[in-house]
């Protein structure tokens, strides 16, 4: 059937809707409805769709669309739930239960037959991890079914009559809800705050005079203060005071009447340092030591611990994102790892993004983009070779979520890669106007074969887990819910310990990587590829530099040059 996706921009669901429907055998095609309403009628116009399906849309279809096709809209509430933002009601309400609906497009918001919907459990976690994980298995799970109904056509879907059971409209989620009292507000208050835009829209506040968008929080189980003030730096965050204990932030975003047309989110402490005074007092880093003790509630992006023979690397960054000090970071735990006595090796978080490579919005917010981006692309290719030449043990790379870019080629570079069944990946550099490095001209051929590793990263299209298993991205499918994927992983990775014939292995791969280096040495790779790099960096009329900005900053692209002036494409 050929399905086209309507959507306000190609984000996470969009993307694994795509793939998904793709790999179930359907034509899908995409139109942006970021222009106004004529794209999205000219997409109808000239494909010809079987059935329209909006994963993620903010404006509504043409009255010409919806009335002419049927269209699916996918929202995230349960049936009778209306509004645009219910994922925030869900996470301020606290709700345990939550769900989605794929219903038809009609003229009055969410109003429409339901076709399709599916509960999921809400646990305590930001509303963006909630979307890409619970949110998303269910959107999923709710919109192949729809697809299934629609394709049989012998389903008939259940109008929202005044008969319905439950119709509860909820209105746009503004600030003056969000808005944290530093005084009165307990700790558990304010994390729901936080955590309920902790990537969109942010918590409008005051620090040093100055309005601005708290972006994430964590707990902090220790240091205490009088609430408001400011107590320490860790890793990029800032801990701040509450009336009963204290929070971690990890991003600020100035409001945009700070002189930035728009302003974009950051490292909290490097946004507050370049407000600082000379003469005003630093505020003191207190690191979280790697090991963290079992019971501590801190933030902490980067941890390592050991069950038995198999030591584990975690990390978390905010989008996925990897800016040169948290590249470090991580080297600096990987290296840790490889003085322990272990024979195996997991790289990878506990739930939400693996990794999408370098960090745009730090770049776009150094006073040389191009320096920073050239700093923190030979930060990123360092991890990727210390995974590349570990042989003397096994390195599992553990996707629990989506990965992209660098953040793909990272984990290409372990010796298995194991995907969350909902993973999508982005295995290439094209869209942000890249070549790529990472050593991706050494990992994706060597799993995937020449040719199809020039499409991937000429297509730039979103591959799912199972299709990459197939496509030989992916050694083996983990079908977890978000938060049983840990124990999962941990549990696999035990019997892969265990195995008798483990020793072989590692010794196999040794001599492997021996060949490898004889036939082409990875600082070869290395060499190459961030020749072709620092040329675009160097460039200030790149593609890169303009898609990276509009990316960063959510405005519109324009750039100088087109994209074919790439010259392989890739």
């Amino acid at each position: 059937m050929d399905i086209l996706l309507v959507a306000s921009a190609f984000n996470s669901l969009t993307q694994r809707a795509y793939a998904e429907l793709s790999d179930a055998g359907h034509r899908v095609d995409v139109v942006l409805a970021t222009h106004g309403p004529d794209p999205v009628r000219a997409a109808v116009r000239d494909r010809h769709p079987e059935l329209i399906v909006a994963p993620m849309l903010k404006t509504a279809l043409p009255d010409d669309v919806w009335r002419e096709h049927t269209c699916l809209i996918v929202h995230p509430g349960p049936p009778g739930d209306r509004g645009p933002t219910s994922l925030d009601w869900a996470v301020d309400g606290e709700a345990r239960q939550w769900g989605v609906t794929v219903l038809q497009a009609e003229a009055g918001m969410d109003a429409g037959a339901v076709w399709a919907d599916e509960p999921f459990a809400v646990p305590e976690t930001g509303k963006s991890d909630l979307y890409r994980n619970e949110a998303a298995d269910a959107a999923m799970t709710a919109l192949h079914r729809a697809v299934r109904r629609y394709t049989d056509g012998d389903h008939k879907p259940r109008p929202q009559t005044r008969d319905w059971p439950e119709v509860v409209w909820r209105d746009y989620f503004r600030q003056d809800r969000r808005r944290i009292d530093w005084e009165r507000d307990d700790t558990r208050t304010v994390l729901r705050k936080l955590r309920g835009a902790d990537s969109q829209p942010g918590v409008l506040d005051e620090l040093h005079g100055r309005e601005v968008f708290l972006h994430g929080g964590h707990l902090e189980d220790q240091l205490r203060g009088r609430p408001g003030d400011l107590l320490a730096t860790r890793a990029g965050a800032v801990c701040r005071a509450t009336r009963d204990g204290a929070v971690w932030i990890p991003e600020l975003r100035p409001r945009k009447n700070s002189g930035d047309p728009a302003p974009f989110r950051r490292p909290a402490a490097t946004v507050l340092a370049s407000w600082t005074a000379p003469h005003t007092p630093a505020l003191p880093e207190i690191p979280a030591p790697l090991d963290l003790p079992a019971g501590r509630r801190t933030f902490a992006d980067v941890r390592y611990r050991e069950r038995g023979a198999t030591g584990f690397v975690s990390f978390s960054f905010p989008g996925g994102a990897m800016s040169t000090d948290q590249c470090r970071r991580l080297l600096a735990a990987y290296q840790y790892a490889l003085a322990r006595p272990t024979s195996v090796l997991v790289l990878g978080g506990a739930r939400d993004f693996f990794s999408n490579g370098i960090h745009l919005n730090v770049i776009e917010g150094a006073p040389d983009p191009g320096e920073e981006s050239w700093r923190n692309l030979n930060a990123m290719d360092d991890v990727v070779e210390a995974v590349l030449r570990t042989t003397d043990r096994l390195v599992i790379a553990a996707l629990a979520g989506n990965a992209a870019a660098g953040g793909a080629m990272l984990a290409l570079a372990a010796d298995e890669v194991w995907c969350r069944t909902g993973a999508v990946l982005n295995p290439h550099y094209r869209r942000m106007g890249l070549y790529g490095s990472e050593f991706w001209t050494y990992t994706l051929p060597r799993r995937t074969g020449p040719e199809t590793a020039r499409r991937l990263t000429t297509e730039a299209l979103p591959v799912s887990a199972a299709r990459g298993v197939r496509l030989g991205l992916v050694d083996r499918l983990v079908p977890a819910t978000p938060g049983e994927f840990a124990g999962t992983v941990e549990a696999l990775a035990a019997e892969v310990a265990a195995a008798p014939g483990l020793a072989d292995r590692i010794a196999a791969k040794a001599e492997a990587r021996r060949a490898d280096e004889a036939l082409r040495p990875l600082a070869d790779h290395r060499r190459d590829e961030l020749a072709r790099m620092h040329a675009i960096f160097a460039d200030p009329h790149a593609p890169y530099h303009a898609l990276r900005a509009a990316f960063v900053r959510k405005v519109p692209a324009t750039t100088t040059r087109p994209l074919h002036h790439l010259g392989d494409g890739r």
